[in-house]
């Protein structure tokens, strides 16, 4: 259906009501079954399928193959305020040993998952080389939105478990690192493979270049925002307010400036969440901050998995063994196995390591991607990376959802 059809009043308000009724069904349903905490990702995702089928009116959420653009605008927003409120997080940056287990899973875990659900796309899924490449970027970071119960405690209550340091750390940054691979497939599918065309402007430009200045403009807003809201002036500052909004126009303010200097906007937002929290670091604010950014990121996180769900009728109609095939892979094999490799000499006991191996959520950042690909490029099999994406999505949150809070209570004791 059209997106003008949302602006119809009746289509419209059938819209909220529905949305309102999904989000307090899926919050407060699983309470009435489980002792744990629940997780109502999936039962978004599920119930708004079922909306969708069910309700009559109820106009389906816009296709992202032919209108691509409100997905990745809406994801962006989400993205972006949860990496800063993932760095937000970390109270402490030492010793230096603690970050081994996030490097080794972005610099070796992540390409291995990249490399191998491309061959799995080609192989497995009949994509072009160029479209598989593109899966595989789309389909390598792991979610900051969706990851929550696996991350560290919000600021100024400890609890830097290694595992939970972790997975926080790898999902605050990998977000931005993806971006590279997702320039890399758009760059196969307009020039070609042959790197000489296009490898050493691709190494120089969209990795080291856009890398540096993503962290180096993040780093560097994160103190001047810490100087406006702490110390400037001291004696009526801003941070005593209590007010989140300006520290989140500063965050998008950070984001759109590196953008148009043709940095990484997801990788200025989590290090200015790192370096912010180094700035009186005590302050009640930095918690205030953190929880008014979450809020945000929950609501809008609750809008994209309800849309998701009413998008699954739709692509169901194309779904074939072999794209369940690739997303259960991915999920139960290829993931795990690449976090293992990645982490066979850190310092983790082999439970933790297990534990991080195996919760790389995907989620909001895969479809901000792929909905960034789609309005920047004429995509080959276009539908097909869309059905794997949704599907690894939705089995995701399924399985690492409702398996979470086992896994944590082993990590605690």
């Amino acid at each position: 259906m059209e997106t003008d059809a949302f602006f119809e009043f009746r289509a419209y308000h059938l819209t909220l009501a529905v949305a309102g009724c999904i989000v307090i069904l899926a919050r407060w349903f699983p309470r009435l079954v489980s002792l744990r905490e629940p997780e109502a990702a999936p039962l978004m995702i599920l119930l708004g399928a079922l909306a969708v089928l069910t309700v009559p009116g109820l106009p389906a959420p816009p296709d992202p193959r032919s209108a691509p653009l409100l997905w990745e605008v809406v994801a962006e927003i989400t993205v972006i305020v949860a990496l800063f409120a993932a760095g937000m997080r970390v109270d402490s940056l030492g010793p230096l040993r603690k970050w081994g287990p996030t490097l080794r899973l972005l610099v070796i875990g992540m390409p291995l998952t990249i490399a191998a659900v491309a061959l799995l796309g080609v192989v497995l899924g009949g994509l072009t080389a160029s479209a598989a490449l593109l899966l595989a970027a789309v389909l390598a970071p792991t979610d900051p939105v969706l990851a929550a119960d696996v991350q560290i405690a919000p600021p100024q209550e400890g609890q830097e478990h290694p595992v939970r340091f972790a997975l926080t750390t790898e999902a605050a940054l990998n977000d931005g690192l993806a971006f590279p691979f997702v320039y890399l497939g758009l760059i196969v599918i307009a020039q070609g493979l042959a790197p000489g065309d296009w490898g050493l402007r691709w190494l120089l430009e969209d990795v080291i270049y856009r890398i540096s200045i993503g962290a180096a403009m993040g780093w560097a807003g994160g103190w001047l925002l810490g100087q406006i809201l702490f110390n400037l002036p001291h004696e009526t500052r801003l941070a005593d307010t209590g007010s989140g909004v300006i520290a989140i126009a500063g965050v998008f303010l950070c984001y759109g400036s590196t953008e148009l200097v043709e940095g990484y906007g997801f990788i200025a937002v989590a290090a200015m969440g790192l370096s912010l929290r180094r700035i009186e670091s005590e302050h009640h604010y930095h918690r205030h901050l953190h929880d008014f950014s979450e809020s945000i990121e929950h609501a809008l996180t609750a809008l994209l998995l309800i849309a998701l769900g009413g998008l699954l009728p739709a692509l169901a109609a194309g779904l074939t063994w072999n794209h369940v095939a690739i997303a259960v892979l991915l999920i139960v094999v290829l993931r795990p196995l690449a976090g293992w490799i990645s982490l066979t000499a850190s310092a983790l006991a082999r439970s933790d390591r297990a534990v991080v191996a195996v919760y790389g959520v995907r989620g909001i950042g895969s479809i901000y991607y792929l909905a960034y690909a789609t309005s920047h490029a004429d995509l080959p099999h276009l539908s097909d990376l869309w059905i794997i994406t949704a599907l690894t999505i939705f089995l995701s949150t399924v399985l690492h959802g409702f398996s979470v809070g086992w896994s944590m209570e082993k990590i605690g004791r």
